[in-house]
């Protein structure tokens, strides 16, 4: 029997897969598992919160959506229509304030960059319940700022207060503004200058470049990140309660459940998940008008040094008071941390302070039990968002195949759903054994978490691949594929290395989304698997504003650091190393 030649066997195999890959049917291969988890995970808990908002002792009715439309009772058409003004002006307000700062970052090199480029991206550190508290004890009506202005001026009356719709967006702003700015930063740095120059030859001015050709080119970041903000916003709950907005969508589905009237929150949960499909659909047909493809190979923009004398001492002047507003927040917690809890009440700074909080974190091992839990349940939750959301941007730009449109609304339809629903619904699914939880109980368990994680932030992996793959030429993958490269060879030594900085971009902003993570946690932890933002809340709900700060304080140490990390990793590619 004759032996087989190891190059011809090789060969044979190379044929074989090559055959299979270019296959019309092997796109259908690719997108089934996709397809199946987001079934398992996200259509299938959604199907239960649907049937119970319009079954009532197990029978058909729509008496709970006639109720919410009601003009006799008009509170949940009064916080639906916050919900979506508030969402609507948090995505304008980020929007301006996240572009506006990466085209400065990236374009041009003065005094102050680099420091306000590692800066940038402090908001992300800042854990959600805590960075809305560190605005109440700034800006609040008894804040410092405001108590330190009312004792200088000698005023009967604090100059100034954040409440209401501007003291959220404020705080939308302040932390949502980095998914525009890590996203619009991505897109300028693979922008082509050539364009720009081309428009300037032919007698354009800054602003009609800056208007017709850099903002259609920075289209579809700014899609994924509107996207992402809007559903956030529509999500918030502690900054509308904590800034005394007294009706949202969030805070109705809360009080519906609190209340018992688990129909009603059902049916709220549904008509939020309506209006948010809507805006992702709205968004996907204005990206679709245009082509937004960069046709250059490699091409990228380098930075324009500022070389006037007032250019230069004006860009310190205000990078000096975008350090100090980026900044304070945390000096803010920082300080707090080290007070004494119970001791600070009318004072403009707390009276009394300690180490212990620090001593505890460190040398009592059950206190430090949550910090190492949120960093296991984010990674391995990352570790899938990763793996799933790559291969659906991939699906989504570079193939066809028919459900496309499904398959993007089904990867972003757990952003559109509160943390709370989307912790309700796994509840109602995996409470009993069922073949998508391998006949396990998943409710109680250690996985449960990592799914909700998993869940609620793949659309931030999907979203900032898919930005940066349509940005790339789809021609350099077709002249691998056509020197004789295999699919799996070209999609891993071509592809992906070009989508590389998307790709961490969004790794990063699901990994530290998930170490943050409250509003699902709170309703899935348990004693041994409590994260970081759940043992935060339990402080704070003990006034132990102290040690509470104290973990918000070590938080966002370990979240810079991870940011450092993944910074190093990327690389600087738009020039200067930072």
């Amino acid at each position: 029997m004759r032996e087989q030649n190891p190059s011809s066997a090789s060969a044979l195999s190379n044929r074989t897969w090559s055959a299979i890959t270019s296959s019309r049917y092997f796109i259908y291969v690719l997108v089934a598992p996709l397809f199946l988890v987001l079934l398992a995970y996200v259509v299938y808990p959604l199907f239960q919160t649907f049937v119970q908002s319009v079954q009532v002792q197990e029978q058909f009715t729509l008496k709970n959506y006639a109720k919410f439309f009601s003009l006799e009772h008009t509170a949940n058409l009064e916080a639906l229509w916050t919900s979506i003004y508030i969402s609507v002006l948090s995505v304008i307000t980020c929007a301006i304030v996240g572009v506006a700062m990466a085209f400065l970052l990236e374009r041009y090199e003065f005094p102050g960059r680099k420091v306000l480029t590692v800066l940038a991206m402090v908001p992300m550190a800042l854990p959600p319940l805590v960075g809305v508290l560190s605005f109440t004890f700034l800006y609040g009506e008894s804040g410092i700022i405001p108590r330190f202005l009312k004792l200088l001026f000698e005023l009967e009356q604090v100059p100034f207060s954040l409440k209401g719709v501007w003291g959220v967006l404020m705080v939308h702003t302040f932390t949502m503004y980095t998914y525009f700015y890590m996203t619009a930063s991505t897109a300028i740095k693979g922008l082509d200058p050539s364009l720009e120059e081309a428009a300037s030859s032919l007698g354009a001015g800054r602003l009609y470049v800056w208007r017709r050709v850099i903002l259609p080119m920075l289209t579809p970041a700014m899609i994924a990140s509107s996207l992402l903000v809007f559903m956030i916003s529509m999500a918030s709950y502690t900054a509308p309660l904590i800034f005394g907005i007294e009706r949202t969508m969030t805070m109705q589905i809360y009080l519906s459940r609190t209340n018992g009237n688990l129909d009603m929150a059902a049916a709220q949960s549904t008509l939020l998940t309506i209006v948010s499909i809507l805006f992702l659909m709205i968004m996907r047909w204005y990206q679709g008008l245009r082509n937004y493809q960069n046709m250059s190979k490699g091409v990228s923009v380098h930075r324009t040094e500022v070389k006037s004398t007032a250019g230069k001492y004006t860009a310190m002047v205000l990078s000096f008071i975008g350090v100090i507003v980026l900044l304070l927040p945390i000096l803010v917690l920082i300080l707090i941390s080290f007070s004494k809890d119970a001791t600070w009440t009318t004072q403009i700074l707390p009276p009394a302070y300690t180490v212990d909080h620090y001593i505890k974190l460190f040398t009592d091992s059950k206190t430090w039990r949550p910090i190492g839990n949120s960093f296991k349940l984010s990674f391995i939750a990352t570790i899938g968002n990763v793996i799933f959301g790559v291969a659906a941007a991939y699906a989504m730009v570079r193939m066809k195949f028919k459900g496309k449109t499904l398959l993007d609304i089904l990867i972003m339809l757990p952003w559109a759903l509160p943390g709370t629903v989307v912790g309700v619904n796994l509840i109602t699914a995996f409470s009993q054994p069922s073949v998508f939880s391998f006949n396990q109980v998943l409710i109680g368990s250690f996985w449960i978490l990592p799914l909700a994680y998993f869940v609620r932030h793949l659309p931030l992996v999907f979203r900032s691949t898919s930005a940066t793959l349509m940005q790339m030429d789809g021609s350099v993958e077709e002249a691998a594929r056509n020197l004789g490269a295999s699919w799996w060879y070209s999609f891993r030594r071509v592809v992906f290395p070009m989508a590389l900085s998307g790709v961490l971009v969004g790794t990063l902003l699901a990994f530290v989304q998930g170490i943050g993570e409250f509003v699902s946690s709170i309703l899935l932890f348990t004693a041994k698997t409590a994260p970081i933002s759940v043992e935060i809340f339990q402080r704070m709900y003990s006034f132990e504003f102290g040690t509470a700060c104290a973990y918000g304080v070590l938080q966002i140490i370990l979240i810079v650091i991870v940011l450092f990390i993944s910074r190093k990793i990327a690389g600087d590619q738009a020039g200067t190393a930072v």
